[in-house]
């Protein structure tokens, strides 16, 4: 048995996740099974992309993981995210304007999660302060580039 407490502890909060056994098989794609009273995960033989791979081994070694993860555990913890991902993009979709996702559906659903909604809005916020950043550079470039014509 393979213990993925330290995903909950990875700023994921999936509280469902307790336990999960790994198939050493070729399959790296697992779904939740829900028909029972204890989610367990079970393999399927579709094979895709992987997208986060890079990113979540940085974030496994930061939070205390071996520099090389295995490669199964990274491939678990990937279809966990994409699973929240689209679990969270679907909710949003069905909120607010309904087919489109917006930021303050995202807020909406995260806002009884204290850690999750302190997390969106230090982004968001830091998204502001980059814009202005980026604007005010851009505008002294501008400025700058208009001396010189001269």
């Amino acid at each position: 048995m393979l213990n993925v407490n330290y995903i909950v502890t990875s700023k994921l909060s999936l509280g469902r996740v307790k336990e999960a056994s790994l198939c050493k098989s070729q399959s790296t794609e697992w779904m939740f099974d829900e028909d029972e009273g204890e989610e367990q995960f079970v393999p399927t033989s579709a094979g895709r992309k992987r997208l986060f791979s890079k990113e979540l081994r940085c974030m496994m070694y930061g939070f205390g993981d071996d520099k090389n993860p295995y490669t199964e555990s990274v491939d678990l913890l990937e279809d966990l995210v994409i699973e929240f991902i689209t679990e969270m993009t679907h909710k949003a979709m069905e909120i607010g304007r309904t087919g489109r996702v917006q930021v303050e559906d995202i807020i909406f659903l995260v806002r009884k999660d204290a850690r999750k909604y302190a997390r969106v809005k230090d982004l968001l916020t830091m998204n502001e302060e980059l814009k202005k950043a980026r604007k005010a550079f851009d505008e002294i470039k501008y400025v700058g580039n208009e001396a010189k014509i001269k």
